[in-house]
């Protein structure tokens, strides 16, 4: 809630202005898709994999290399979730 004063020489208004919150907070976009989170953590997992395993065909180190910057950029990113 905000309040507005005005003052003049000849008289003072206060005006109230309170956000009035729509009825449907969440529009209906065709173009945003709702419950399709599980698939694409399966699709990003699969294509992961896949990754690793046409780069280890390669070379090898640069797979371990590869495994070990994920794992370290997984670990980072729950520790600063959590602190």
């Amino acid at each position: 809630m905000a309040f507005i004063t005005e003052k003049s020489s000849l008289k003072q208004t206060s005006i109230i202005v309170q956000q009035v919150p729509a009825p449907d907070t969440t529009p209906q976009d065709p173009l945003i898709s709702k419950g399709w989170q599980r698939e694409q953590y399966i699709g990003i997992s699969i294509l992961f994999i896949s990754l690793i395993a046409a780069v280890g065909f390669l070379s090898r180190r640069f797979e371990y290399a590869l495994i070990f910057a994920f794992a370290l950029s997984i670990a980072l990113i729950i520790f600063f979730l959590i602190v």
